[in-house]
């Protein structure tokens, strides 16, 4: 390991060497500056791929940077964003914020290139990052939403639902239910368009049908008739059924009830995290606020 990293300090002397070499006068004057940087390209690559072998995240994200940094000057675009690529991956394991930055530098290159599916992978890629190593769920949000516009562009349907259903997700847990709603009745109703993803549907008004609940019982009653009417064979689900039922017992302020209703349905269709905050926000509301309706 040592000896790798070694070798990769001394492959890094090597590239400054020739890139000071390129900028002097006899450089210049024989007109090989040049090959110098691509050669130093080639030292930081190497340099990089060694302080890999060696687990030494942060230098070897500084190599991939520097042949990057030399690849945009020279023009080599595709070649320059795929270093940043290289960098981010590295940076990931030691510092999440560098790698952040080095995606967003090749975003930048590949949305200039009009590579919008390209962009949008690596504004997933952010997403995930805030999502799990820097548990930002506002900033998640922001990049999912980016993704999901640049691979709509692209017709990409599918990959851009994915984004959405990820926004969704963490605008409810982050109460804004209107936005989670919003997505989840769209992505349903796209869903319906699709024999093949008929299915799904029911999933997604189930979960817009509990953010309704989470903001006014009478919505959330008239939303569950309005997305029965769309599906037919979501009024014969479980999940419709327990809606409903929720729906009655907070009517009666029977919030007893609600817990046994919720536990039945748990003991046959475990609930994941997500459904359980969001039921425990409205059991707990119905607690605080009896006569809210």
């Amino acid at each position: 390991m040592a000896d790798n990293e070694q070798k990769a300090l001394q492959l890094i002397a090597e590239a400054e060497k020739k890139l000071t070499s390129s900028k002097g006068f006899l450089g210049s004057l024989f007109g090989n500056s040049s090959n110098k940087v691509e050669e130093a390209v080639d030292c930081y690559q190497r340099a990089a791929n060694l302080f890999k072998m060696a687990k030494k995240w942060s230098q070897a994200g500084s190599a991939f940077c520097e042949a990057a940094s030399l690849h945009a000057k020279a023009g080599s675009r595709h070649d320059a964003a795929t270093n940043y690529v290289d960098a981010s991956n590295c940076y990931k394991k030691t510092d999440p914020n560098e790698a952040v930055n080095c995606l967003l530098k090749s975003i930048d290159i590949y949305t200039d290139m009009g590579r919008f599916t390209m962009a949008a992978k690596h504004h997933q890629s952010i997403a995930e990052m805030y999502e799990n190593e820097a548990n930002d769920l506002a900033r998640a949000v922001q990049h999912y939403e980016q993704a999901a516009d640049y691979f709509k562009g692209e017709e990409s349907t599918s990959s851009a639902n994915k984004c959405m259903l990820k926004v969704a997700q963490y605008a409810a847990q982050l109460e804004d239910y209107e936005k989670a709603i919003q997505i989840y009745e769209q992505v349903a109703g796209s869903c319906l368009e699709s024999s093949l993803l008929k299915y799904s549907a029911k999933e997604y008004f189930f979960r817009a049908a509990l953010c309704h609940l989470s903001v006014d019982l009478l919505n959330a009653q008239h939303a569950l008739e309005k997305y029965a009417q769309q599906y037919p064979a979501f009024q014969d689900s479980r999940e419709y059924k327990l809606v409903k039922t929720l729906c009655e017992h907070l009517e009666e302020q029977n919030v007893d009830g609600f817990t046994d209703a919720v536990k039945d349905y748990d003991s046959i269709s475990r609930l994941d995290q997500w459904y359980t905050t969001i039921l425990l926000r409205i059991k707990k509301q119905a607690n605080d606020n009896p006569d809210l309706r």
